[in-house]
């Protein structure tokens, strides 16, 4: 009674009720998300250990520009072929080659150039990762080392490395698998793929057939060395089809591995791939350091990489069934010319000369940016037939029925070269294809008023062998000029140029055929490839214990390539 009243400016006694909030707290929005990203971060970590790979490694590659990309996603990968450096699912740097499944094949010999160059320098790099700045001395030269850090394009697959080929990849066009010899029509899709293989693409930048040859004879002689089933891709070869030349390879029981597998480097992958391009890296110093024995200074030294050529060629060197059948008449034909009727001591010989002129000169200096005289090879020629039958009676007299009953055969790229004095009583070593100078067409038609445009368009075959010529067989000469810096990897030639090229090449290997297969001796100059082809035709007792193969360019000794 005797209280103050209640002022009005005081809370009331009861609390006022708590107002709903408006939205949840901005805690609560962290701790749900927090939630979801540590389920799926557990749920990422399981699927890995179960599976054991891991699905995001860190990817590098080199560029020309010597910069390193690094990205993360194997997805992400790189869209042209090029090494690259990768981490496995425990930290550990490795590298391989990476090759887009959906990328054409074979790649262009500039990329496969490039690859082998930057598969040293991705090496290297994952290399000095690992601790180590330079490899040994042994390492370096050992063709058969394997990096411990590389690992093959199928394992890299399977350990989740690479993204493989997948459903989205089936629909790769025929054309993307280039053309392997024999492929399609020796049914190899029914066979199992091969362990390992060497595929030789025939695609080079050298005009000349010679060096190809010879790098497809040890190919292939490596190939069987190795164990490797042997494949031939004639996809973008100047001459055309392999099979207008030559009969098929023989046909592994396996068939070819996915395109993208086939890699030119390092030697050690399961699936490899050698061109004129990487020849380097497949027969450079490593190689010879590996085949060469090193316990001879003679021609003995080269016998191991003779005998890899060999293989391939009593393997590869079949012609076609249209130019095999004549060369085997022709050599039958030659021999029976030096026969020697009853009464006399021995037969005759028959000395085969192979001239290379056009753009390739001798080694000799003298000689140097000319050739080499006709005359020396008509008087070598001489001398080995007075050598043999000047004592070979059976008292050591001279034997001149056989002498009468000897010859030259010849062989140039030179169409001018038969016609002279030097070879006048020379028989060509084969007429199945002959290579006509300009002038042999203009005698043939000496009214400039008929065919005058036909005279005007001819290609003759003028001094020899010129790339530059054979690059631009077939075109018009209204072109010819401004074709002379296009990239002949771009440029594609029309059928009747490969029909031409084709002969061209047809032309060659018979020569080789006759000479090889129908002379007792041959006549040549180690700076020409053919000439070392020859010796390998020959077989290495006749060629080089028996000396019946003469070099006279110089004091060189037999030797497969010079690179």
């Amino acid at each position: 009674m005797f209280s103050p009243p209640p002022s009005p400016g005081l809370p009331a006694l009861v609390p006022r009720p708590r107002k709903s909030a408006a939205g949840p707290r901005p805690s609560r929005v962290l701790r749900v998300a927090a939630w979801i990203l540590g389920l799926a971060l557990i749920s990422f970590v399981v699927r890995a250990v179960v599976k054991k790979e891991v699905l995001v490694p860190v990817v590098g590659w080199a560029l020309d520009n010597h910069e390193e990309y690094e990205m993360v996603g194997q997805y992400d990968l790189p869209d042209f072929p090029t090494p690259i450096a990768v981490t496995d699912k425990k930290g550990r740097s490795k590298w391989t080659v990476s090759i887009p499944p959906t990328y054409n094949f074979p790649l262009t010999t500039k990329e496969y150039a490039d690859i082998c160059v930057k598969c040293q320098e991705v090496a290297t790099h994952v290399r000095e990762l690992h601790g180590y700045t330079n490899p040994s001395q042994e390492t370096q030269i050992d063709y058969y080392h394997k990096d411990p850090y590389f690992v093959d394009v199928g394992d890299a697959e399977k350990r989740g490395l690479l993204p493989g080929v997948g459903k989205a990849w089936k629909v790769t066009a025929e054309a993307q698998e280039g053309h392997l010899v024999g492929d399609k029509e020796d049914g190899l899709a029914d066979k199992s793929t091969c362990k390992t293989s060497l595929t030789f693409v025939l695609e080079s930048a050298d005009a000349g057939l010679g060096p190809t040859l010879m790098m497809l004879w040890m190919a292939y002689g490596l190939a069987q060395k190795e164990k490797r089933a042997f494949f031939i891709d004639d996809s973008r070869w100047a001459y055309g089809e392999y099979t207008a030349i030559f009969k098929p390879p023989p046909t592994p029981d396996c068939s070819a591995p996915p395109r993208h597998e086939m890699l030119p480097c390092p030697h050690s992958a399961r699936h490899l791939v050698v061109s004129t391009a990487t020849a380097s890296e497949t027969f450079g110093k490593s190689f010879t350091s590996e085949y060469e024995n090193r316990h001879r200074n003679n021609v003995d030294r080269e016998r191991p990489i003779y005998d890899l050529a060999r293989v391939g060629y009593e393997a590869l060197f079949r012609l076609n069934d249209e130019d095999q059948p004549y060369v085997e008449r022709r050599v039958k034909e030659l021999r029976t010319m030096i026969k020697v009727k009853e009464g006399g001591y021995n037969d005759g010989m028959i000395i085969g000369v192979h001239i290379r002129h056009g753009d390739l000169h001798p080694y000799e200096y003298q000689y140097n940016g000319a050739y080499i005289p006709l005359e020396l090879y008509a008087a070598r020629s001489k001398e080995l037939v007075e050598e043999y039958h000047n004592s070979s009676t059976l008292l050591g007299g001279e034997d001149a029925i056989a002498k009468k009953h000897s010859f030259s055969i010849v062989a140039s790229d030179d169409p001018d070269v038969y016609d002279t004095e030097e070879f006048s009583g020379s028989l060509r070593a084969q007429e199945q294809i002959k290579l006509a100078s300009k002038q042999h067409i203009q005698k043939a038609n000496p009214d400039k008023t008929v065919m005058h445009k036909f005279v005007d368009e001819t290609f003759g075959w003028e001094g020899g062998f010129f790339a530059s010529m054979f690059w631009n067989l077939g075109r018009s000469t209204v072109n010819n000029a401004n074709a002379v810096g296009e990239s002949q990897t771009v440029y594609k030639p029309s059928p009747e140029t490969t029909r031409l090229r084709g002969l061209m090449g047809r032309a060659y290997v018979m020569d080789l055929a006759v000479l090889g297969q129908a002379s007792d001796a041959v006549i040549c100059t180690i700076s020409a490839m053919g000439c070392r082809l020859l010796a390998v035709i020959m077989g290495w007792e006749k060629a080089m214990e028996d000396g019946k193969w003469v070099n006279i360019d110089g004091d060189y000794q037999w030797a497969a390539l010079t690179l």
